[in-house]
């Protein structure tokens, strides 16, 4: 029984049937001569995407592969259908398993070079939820030399570059070393300057995902990116400074190769030691109905804070710095308020900062 809504139907949508004839009804109009016919049937599933039942019938009734043929149709405005297709499919648990279980990734892989921006802009929101899944980001491990080609090129809109960066970020968590032979240090630290907050943001976390492995603290030590990274602890942003501060941390372990300096030399030498006391003697309790998420942020932000100064202690100036802080540690040492983790981290700078050989 059809509804009448007193509008005539929408010309940029092929007529939907109902029920569960719909989808398979607009995945046959997909196969039909003429790209307006292909253009209305994708508008239609989209909409139609939006409904989690749809969306499950759209996956187990195989009809993904039917879309690798889209992906390279002709038609700038089809293919970016298709992408914006597979974007809300991917915004499920069930249509990323089946995206990565299909062979439709190396086709919209390739898209990343496409003349349509609006294009780029999906399949950079499809990856980017693919690694959402371990599964996703270790099947985007070989596209890592391109995505960071990309991030050298892509000067275009912020969506993208914050895409871009939060792609490279999760991937080089499970694996940095793909980045770290593409250049990556140089390429992320530059946009650790970026005008945008949200730039920065993504990519200071991705700094400090390329920052664990070895050769990622020595690339941070070589590149001059440790001035920029203490600068980013003056940021209001708490997911900023925390990445920074993660940085730091990872990179003053390093205590080897004078020319440049070490990390913790270098952090010393940048005066790193006031500013990380600063943050801890900022920290404020907040109660809103956001506190739980701040929490999180700011645990971490000290947590990296308090493991980047135990290190910096193992240095004579630093020690020397911290030794004069030492009532405001212990206080943070024996707070019962504090979180575990953050009292033992505390805890262990004090006993660095005050042992005797």
């Amino acid at each position: 029984m059809s509804r009448d809504t007193g509008a005539g139907p929408d010309p940029g949508r092929a007529p939907v049937a109902f029920g569960l004839r719909a989808v398979p009804r607009l995945f046959e109009e997909l196969q039909q001569p003429g790209s307006g016919s292909r253009r209305r049937a994708l508008a239609s599933l989209c909409g139609l995407m939006l409904d989690p039942e749809r969306l499950h019938q759209t996956v187990s009734g195989g009809f993904l592969e039917q879309l690798k043929v889209l992906l390279k149709d002709e038609d700038p405005s089809v293919r970016g259908e298709t992408c914006k297709l597979l974007h809300l499919l991917s915004g499920q648990r069930v249509g990323r398993e089946a995206l990565l279980s299909s062979s439709l990734l190396p086709p919209l892989s390739q898209l990343l070079d496409d003349h349509s921006s609006s294009c780029r802009t999906n399949v950079h929101r499809v990856l980017n939820r693919l690694t959402l899944l371990p599964a996703g980001a270790d099947a985007l491990l070989s596209l890592v030399p391109k995505l960071m080609l990309k991030l050298k090129e892509e000067e275009e809109e912020e969506e993208v570059q914050v895409l871009l960066l939060s792609t490279l970020s999760c991937v080089s968590r499970l694996d940095a070393l793909p980045a770290l032979s593409s250049d990556g240090v140089s390429l992320v630290g530059h946009k650790l300057s970026h005008r945008s907050l949200s730039v920065r943001r993504e990519a200071a976390a991705a700094m400090m995902a390329l920052s664990v492995p070895e050769d990622g603290k020595r690339q941070v030590c070589e590149k001059a990116v440790l001035p920029v990274v203490v600068g980013l602890l003056q940021e209001e942003d708490v997911e900023i400074q925390a990445n920074a501060a993660g940085v730091i941390m990872y990179t003053v372990i390093i205590t080897a190769a004078p020319r440049p300096p070490a990390g913790k030399q270098q952090c010393l030498d940048l005066d790193v030691v006031p500013v990380l006391l600063r943050l801890l003697s900022n920290q404020r309790r907040e109660e809103d109905e956001e506190a739980q998420r701040r929490r999180r942020r700011r645990k971490a932000l000290v947590v990296y804070t308090l493991r980047a100064l135990t290190s910096l202690a193992e240095a004579p100036d630093g020690r020397r710095l911290l030794l004069e802080q030492l009532p405001l540690l212990e206080r943070q040492s024996e707070a019962t308020e504090e979180d575990q983790d953050i009292q033992r981290a505390a805890q262990t700078l004090v006993r660095a900062v005050t042992w005797t050989p």
